[in-house]
């Protein structure tokens, strides 16, 4: 008897051992596991919001997200019409207006060159917006048109329209 009561002693040492050291070993490496995860500043980057009811016919603004520029432009009714017109065959990398927009007269893209990521010029009413009427790279030459795909010059691709969706009619969440 003596010896069964050793050893449920032993047993309760072995495992009230074990118990402490796996607590103690998980809150050593929970702050080590912790430090590996996005800083609270990084995340809150990862969506922006934005207000859109100031913003005309025409009217383009430039917003920031993950630390590129993001153009949002409320296009006009011309601008909405020549884009949808374009016969795919012209264009380098076809993709309908339709795919690239989810309300016909907001258009919002990723404001980064595709050939060396430049910031294109079109967004101020004083830019040149190229031969197409959207944007102009200067520095390569790339044309955009009114529905930011490539129309002329270097770069090999549109730009980028980034995740986004309309949280009512006048705020966008991008990302």
């Amino acid at each position: 008897m003596a010896e069964n009561s050793n050893n449920k002693r032993r047993d309760f040492l072995q495992l009230s051992t074990v118990t402490i050291g796996a607590v103690g070993t998980a809150a050593f490496i929970w702050p080590f596991l912790k430090s590996m995860n996005p800083a609270e500043d990084t995340i809150a980057l990862g969506t922006t919001e934005v207000d859109v009811s100031q913003i005309e016919e025409g009217q383009s603004i430039t917003v920031k997200w993950r630390g590129k520029p993001v153009f949002i432009r409320k296009r006009t009714k011309d601008e909405i019409d020549e884009a949808k017109t374009v016969n795919m065959s012209d264009l380098k990398d076809p993709e309908e207006d339709v795919d690239r927009v989810k309300k016909d007269e907001w258009l919002v893209l990723v404001g980064v060159c595709t050939h060396l990521g430049c910031v294109p010029l079109g967004q101020k009413l004083t830019d040149s917006k190229g031969e197409y009427n959207g944007w102009y790279c200067p520095c390569h030459g790339s044309h955009y048109d009114t529905s930011g795909r490539i129309r002329k010059g270097p770069a090999p691709e549109n730009l980028a329209v980034p995740p986004y969706s309309f949280l009512n009619d006048t705020t966008i969440k991008i990302g």
